[in-house]
């Protein structure tokens, strides 16, 4: 899974999955484009990376807004000429049940989660099509399959993400751009470490192989979507949770 050569740019990548995800993409050659709301801490990121000798570029972005998810983009295309790889990883929640659930908590998480994944494939559709190559990724959660209580605005978004991956797919093949969904469960991460030991073993017992998931869990399948080894895989859904969805 070579990517040497390869520009990647993965929002929402200063922490968690997506900062797994672009030392992945980096260790396996790709020049890094990261992204996040925070300044501070996207400086903190490229410093490590540059540590490691990748190469790799910070954008300051906000992608629920289109003039910022544009920018990144352009930027990219400004710095290194192309964009090989997107990875739509951006994403927020504000959980709470339904009937407590405000406007504001719904709209963020679906501008973030949903609509920023729109923002930024539509700015890197035309350069893909024109250079015939692409590899869109979006990481959508188990919670768009199967649902959650108290999740109802992040599992529309993340619902909602796997259907504009078979869109996507659709539109873009013609042009040798594939576009595929990954469906992490519970993965370790700064949410999953406050929970109660409770929970933690409750959860445990929902998963066959026994144990939550880790970045690299995820990020290895992301770099395999994102090689030449998946050239023929597009408008799918692969869940990433030691079984406990199993459709």
């Amino acid at each position: 899974m070579d990517l040497k050569d390869k520009v990647a740019v993965v929002t929402g990548s200063t922490r968690g999955i997506g900062l797994a995800i672009a030392r992945e993409l980096a260790e396996r050659g790709a020049r890094v484009v990261l992204s996040g709301r925070n300044a501070e801490r996207l400086q903190e990121v490229v410093e490590q990376f540059q540590k490691q000798a990748w190469t790799a570029l910070a954008v300051q972005a906000d992608v629920s807004q289109p003039e910022q998810a544009a920018q990144l983009i352009q930027k990219t295309l400004d710095k290194w000429g192309a964009v090989h790889i997107l990875v739509n990883n951006a994403g927020i929640t504000r959980d709470t049940l339904l009937l407590r659930m405000r406007d504001e908590d719904w709209d963020a998480v679906l501008n973030t989660n949903l609509k920023g994944a729109f923002h930024c494939t539509r700015a890197v559709a035309r350069p893909m099509m024109k250079q015939r190559y692409g590899r869109i990724i979006n990481i959508s959660s188990v919670v768009g399959l199967i649902g959650n209580a108290g999740q109802a605005n992040y599992a529309a978004s993340k619902g909602g993400l796997i259907a504009f991956t078979k869109s996507v797919a659709r539109e873009l093949a013609s042009r040798n751009i594939t576009c595929n969904a990954v469906a992490p469960g519970y993965i370790e991460t700064d949410m999953t470490e406050v929970l109660d030991e409770k929970v933690k073993q409750a959860l445990l017992g929902q998963i066959p192989l026994g144990r939550l998931g880790n970045g690299k869990d995820v990020a290895h399948l992301v770099a395999f979507l994102a090689s030449d080894l998946a050239a023929y895989i597009t408008g799918q859904v692969i869940n990433v949770d030691g079984g406990m969805v199993m459709l």
